[in-house]
C-alpha cells in the first residue's frame, strides 16, 4: 500500500547526506517512512516482527531491572546511536541501558532528528540539542517520577520536565570508501529530561569520540559509573560527578540566588572528593545551563532590544540557519533573553519536517490569528515557504557560505592579511563584523518568501514588520560592537549583554509583583472560624493605572509605550504561566495565615457554649486543613517561588502542624467518650 502524499514526501535529501548521482539511472533512495524508523531494532537487519517481539520482551522485563538505575535515571535517561541504513535509512542501532528503550514514535523522532534535515554539508562533527515531547505509554508506569524536592528548589530553566526529553546529539559525517555510499555517518545522542546544557554538551565531547573509537564497552561502563558514582540531584550544594578520568564539579543554584559562594558550596559538599589526583582532574563548570549568548545574538545586536519584546510576549519566531548546531543555539539564546523570567510557550531548538507534531505548529499557518506561540529552529529551506505567513523570521550567518567566501578570498589574495586568516579559521565574530554593515531589521517576507536571494529574504538577520515599544539603549550597543573590534573575549561580552537583560526584564516584572502583592488580603480579614479569604482578581486597568507612579520608568533608562508592551505580555503563555504562579503563591500563603491563626486560636474559650455538634465539625475542620498543610508540602514540586518559603520556613512549618495537632487533641477531650467513638475519632 502506498503511504499517502503528504508535505514531508516532498523534501529531497532527508539523510543529511552530499548529493550523489543515482547508479545506473536509478532513483535516489527514498526518505525513511516513519513506521520504519519507529522499530525499536537490538539489530539492523531484524524484521519487522523481530523487533515488535523483542519490544514486547524488554517491557516485560523492564520493570524488574528498572530499580537498578535508580541513580542514573535522575541524570540521563538513555544513551542512542543511530546510524544510516541503506534499506531503513536512519536507524536505530543501540539502546543503553536497555531498560529506557523509547517507544516507537520517540524512537521515530529521535531518528529524524538525530541527523542534519537537509543537505547542509555538515562533514566531520557537529554538535547540537533538540527538544521532544514524551509520548511514551507503556513505560510510563516505570519512568522515573519528577524528584519532589529538587523542582521545587531550583530555578524555573533548570526544572527536569516530565513531559519532554532533552536530546544531546553528536553527528558525525566523514568519507569511507569501504562504505557502499562512500559516507560514514552515524549519531551518539545523550536523552535527559534536565536542560544542562553546559554539562551535556561537555560530556557529549568527552564520550561519542571514545564510542566512535572503543564501541559500545565506553558507553557501558560511562552508565555504570553514573549510577554507581553520581550523588542524586540536590540544589545548592556542590556535586563531584565523575565520568571517565575526568571529575566534573557543579552546583545547581536554588532558585532565590543564582550560584553559592565557593565558601558555601564548599562547605554543603555532598560528595567530598579526597583524593589529590582526582580532585586534579576536576572540571568547573560555573554554571550547568548559561549559555554563551554573544555567541549567536553578535550580528543581531542593533535588534536585541526588538528580539527581547517577540520572546518575553510569545511571538512566533522561526529561526532559520544551515545547520542544526547554529540554529539550536540561537533559540536556547533567545529563551534566555527573558530570564529569570520562565519562557512559558513551546520552544524547540531544532525541528524537522518528520517531528511527530510537524502538523501541530504548522497546520495553523494560514491563519495569523492561530499562530502557535513558539521558537522553532529550523534548517530545511522548506520551511521559509511553508511558514511565510509568521511574522516574524530570523535568518542566521551562513557560517559555510562564509568560509567558502573566506577560501576564495584567500586563494586570490596571496599575500593575504592576517586578520582575513583570523576570520576564516574563528567563522564566529570576526565573520559577523565583517557582514555587519549590512544587518538590518527588513521587513515581513510576503508571499512566497523565496531563499534565492531575489527578494531579499535570504540576508541575515530579523525579518519582521513588528515596531518595537521602547528604544533601544544605544549605549549598550554601542559598548558591544566596540568590544568587537577590540576584540573582547565571548565570555565577557555576554556577561554584559546577560547582566543588562536581566536588568532590563526585572524591570518590566517589577511592577506587575508589586500589584500581585497588593491583592493580598489584610491580614484582619484573616479568622480562625471562617474559610480563608481569596486573592483579589487581576485587572489590566487598574495594574496599567499604578504604572505613572511605580512604573518601570523608575529603574529602566529605555523610554517608549511601556502600557502597550503590558497590554501585549498580558495576552501571552508568559503572563498567563507568571499569574497562575503568582496567584497559586497567594492562594497557598492565604491558607498558612488562616491554619496559622487556627494553630493560636483559643479554641477551648470558643468551645465552652457550643453544641457537641459544633465541636465535631471543629475537629473534622481542623483535621482537613492539616491534611491539605501537608498534601501541601508535597505537592511543592514544580514550584520555584515557593521552595525558598519551605525551606527558610520549614521549624516554623512543623510547629504550626504540632499546635494543629494539639488543638484537635484538645478538642476530642472535650467530648464523651461514647461519642468520640461514634463518631469514630
Amino acid at each position: 500500500m502506498n503511504e499517502p502524499t503528504t508535505i514531508a514526501n516532498k523534501i529531497m535529501d532527508v539523510n543529511a547526506r552530499p548529493k550523489e548521482k543515482p547508479q545506473s539511472g536509478g532513483a535516489a533512495p527514498a526518505p525513511l517512512s516513519a513506521r520504519a524508523a519507529a522499530i525499536p531494532p537490538r539489530k539492523l537487519n531484524e524484521t519487522l516482527a523481530d523487533a515488535e517481539a523483542d519490544a514486547e520482551t524488554s517491557n516485560a522485563n523492564a520493570n524488574a531491572n528498572i530499580d537498578d538505575w535508580i541513580h542514573f535515571s535522575q541524570w540521563m535517561h538513555c544513551f542512542c546511536v543511530v546510524t544510516f541504513d541503506l534499506n531503513l535509512g536512519q536507524a536505530l542501532e543501540y539502546v543503553y541501558p536497555p531498560e529506557f528503550m523509547p517507544s516507537d514514535q520517540e524512537v521515530s523522532n529521535i531518528c529524524y532528528m538525530a541527523f542534519p534535515d537537509s543537505n547542509s554539508g555538515c562533514m566531520g562533527d557537529t554538535k547540537f540539542h533538540m527538544r521532544l515531547r514524551a509520548i511514551s505509554k507503556q513505560q510510563q508506569q516505570h519512568q522515573q517520577k519528577p524528584l519532589p524536592t529538587y523542582n521545587g528548589d531550583c530555578a524555573p530553566a533548570l526544572r527536569q520536565d516530565s513531559s519532554h526529553y532533552w536530546g544531546f546529539v553528536y553527528f558525525r559525517q566523514k568519507r569511507d570508501a569501504n562504505l557502499p555510499r562512500g559516507y560514514f555517518q552515524k549519531s551518539f545522542i545523550i536523552i535527559t529530561r534536565l536542560p544542562f546544557f553546559n554539562l551535556y554538551y561537555d560530556i557529549l565531547a568527552q564520550l561519542a569520540p571514545k564510542y566512535f573509537d572503543e564501541g559500545t564497552d565506553v558507553l557501558r561502563q560511562a552508565c555504570e559509573q553514573i549510577n554507581s558514582h553520581w550523588p542524586g540531584l540536590r540544589v545548592g550544594q556542590t556535586l563531584h560527578l565523575p565520568l571517565l578520568g575526568c571529575n566534573y564539579q557543579i552546583c545547581i543554584p536554588r532558585a532565590t540566588s543564582s550560584r553559592k559562594s565557593p565558601t558555601e558550596s564548599s562547605s554543603s559538599s555532598s560528595n567530598e572528593l579526597s583524593d589529590p589526583q582526582t580532585l586534579a582532574s576536576s572540571k568547573v563548570l560555573a554554571s550547568v545551563n548559561e549559555i554563551e549568548l554573544f555567541r549567536s545574538l553578535s550580528f543581531v545586536m542593533e535588534q536585541l532590544y526588538t528580539l527581547w519584546e517577540l520572546v518575553i510576549t510569545a511571538e512566533p519566531i522561526v529561526v532559520v540557519a544551515t545547520s542544526p548546531a547554529d540554529c539550536s543555539h540561537m533559540v536556547q539564546a533567545l529563551v534566555a533573553l527573558i530570564a529569570p523570567l520562565e519562557y512559558c510557550a513551546e520552544a524547540r531548538p531544532y525541528f524537522t519536517i518528520h517531528d511527530s507534531e510537524f502538523r501541530e505548529f504548522t497546520q495553523e499557518c494560514s491563519s495569523k490569528a492561530g499562530l502557535p506561540a513558539c521558537i522553532l529552529g529550523v534548517t530545511n529551506p522548506f520551511f521559509i515557504k511553508l511558514l511565510k505567513d509568521w511574522p516574524h523570521m530570523l535568518r542566521l550567518v551562513d557560517n559555510q557560505k562564509n568560509m567558502q567566501q573566506q577560501q576564495q578570498l584567500l586563494m586570490g589574495q596571496k599575500m593575504g592579511s592576517h586578520r582575513n586568516v583570523t576570520s576564516f579559521s574563528s567563522g564566529s565574530s570576526a565573520d559577523h563584523l565583517a557582514s555587519r554593515s549590512s544587518m538590518k531589521t527588513t521587513p515581513a517576507l510576503n508571499g512566497g518568501g523565496s531563499s534565492n536571494g531575489t527578494d531579499g529574504s535570504s540576508a541575515s538577520g530579523l525579518h519582521t514588520k513588528y515596531k518595537p515599544y521602547l528604544k533601544k539603549d544605544k549605549a549598550l550597543i554601542k559598548k558591544v560592537l566596540l568590544g568587537l573590534k577590540t576584540k573582547r573575549p565571548e565570555h565577557v561580552q555576554t556577561a554584559l549583554i546577560r547582566r543588562h537583560l536581566l536588568e532590563l526584564t526585572q524591570s518590566f516584572m517589577i511592577p506587575l509583583e508589586r500589584y500581585m502583592a497588593s491583592l493580598m488580603p489584610l491580614q484582619k480579614d484573616i479568622s480562625p472560624f471562617k474559610s480563608a479569604p481569596n486573592a483579589s482578581s487581576f485587572k489590566l486597568d487598574d495594574f496599567l493605572a499604578t504604572l505613572e507612579t511605580a512604573g518601570p520608568q523608575l529603574t529602566s533608562p529605555l523610554k517608549g509605550d511601556w502600557k502597550g508592551l503590558y497590554r501585549r505580555f498580558f495576552r501571552s503563555p508568559n503572563f498567563r504561566g507568571w499569574y497562575e504562579s503568582r496567584h497559586r503563591e497567594l492562594q497557598l500563603t492565604l491558607q498558612d495565615l488562616q491554619l496559622q491563626a487556627l494553630s493560636e486560636a483559643n479554641l477551648e474559650h470558643w468551645a465552652h457554649d457550643k453544641q457537641e455538634v459544633e465541636i465535631i465539625d471543629m475537629i473534622l475542620k481542623l483535621k482537613q486543613k492539616l491534611n491539605l498543610y501537608s498534601d501541601k508540602s508535597q505537592g511543592l514540586e514544580g514550584l520555584a517561588w515557593l521552595s525558598a518559603h519551605n525551606s527558610s520556613n520549614a521549624s516554623h512549618r512543623l510547629s504550626t502542624q504540632q499546635q494543629i495537632q494539639a488543638q484537635i487533641e484538645c478538642m476530642k477531650g472535650l467530648l464523651p467518650p461514647d461519642l468520640k467513638n461514634v463518631v469514630n475519632l
